[in-house]
């Protein structure tokens, strides 16, 4: 993990991140890098403290995957059952099924080790951006996304999506019709240049299809050959 050297963001008011790190030299940057920033910041470096201080609902949880008692993937599952918190999770796997074995676990973001601090600020910022106040409840044809509740229903139809694929549906339902590229979507979904295999975003694309089309005749997420994907209305 890089440091560097920056200017603290105003903010309008002290928002409060959770660090979870078992090793004591990464934490302490994280919590100094984070200060300086303007965030309260609570450490805590095993996975039964983080699910017991995540009920204190911070702002935010910056969640190591490899932690003693209970790893990072089991502490997102169950702050998962009681809370909509942003989850970034850091790990040194980087393969691609590791990472959506994360996101499906309820993380919104997933960024490897080492990774430097301003990259971490940016992904930090885009989950902080997301949960700003704004329109509520988005639309498309039969099709609704309702941000507070976190409900899609489609045609009368509940659909269940992991984290990533509800941000995924939000993003597309935001700009209904514009074509997208893949970096586009990358960069506003996961928060970050992709660095790694680029069938990720194909690979969601598919999920959220099985999911939001699967049983109607109109379908609505489109591939644009040779450019990228749109949700058309």
């Amino acid at each position: 993990m890089e440091a560097a050297a920056h200017q603290p963001s105003a903010r309008p008011s002290k928002q409060r991140i959770l660090v979870v790190e078992d090793d004591a030299n990464i934490a302490r940057v994280l919590q100094l890098e984070l200060e300086h920033e303007g965030f309260v910041v609570e450490v805590c470096g095993d996975g039964a403290s983080a699910i017991e201080r995540a009920l204190k609902q911070p702002d935010l949880i910056v969640l190591d995957v490899l932690l003693p008692r209970i790893d990072g993937l089991e502490v997102c599952r169950r702050v998962r059952k009681h809370s909509s918190v942003p989850i970034i999770m850091l790990t040194a796997k980087d393969a691609v099924p590791d990472r959506i074995t994360g996101l499906d676990t309820g993380a919104n973001d997933y960024l490897t080790k080492p990774f430097s601090i301003e990259e971490l600020l940016a992904r930090i910022r885009v989950q902080l951006r997301e949960r700003e106040p704004g329109e509520r409840v988005l639309g498309a044809k039969d099709l609704t996304l309702n941000r507070d509740t976190r409900e899609v229903v489609r045609n009368g139809r509940m659909i269940t999506l992991t984290a990533k694929e509800f941000s995924l549906l939000e993003f597309l339902l935001m700009y209904p019709n514009k074509v997208h590229t893949r970096d586009e979507i990358f960069n506003s979904v996961w928060g970050s240049d992709f660095l790694g295999e680029s069938n990720l975003i194909d690979v969601y694309i598919r999920y959220l299809r099985n999911k939001v089309d699967v049983g109607s005749e109109e379908k609505l997420i489109q591939t644009v050959r040779g450019v990228g994907y749109s949700l058309r209305t």
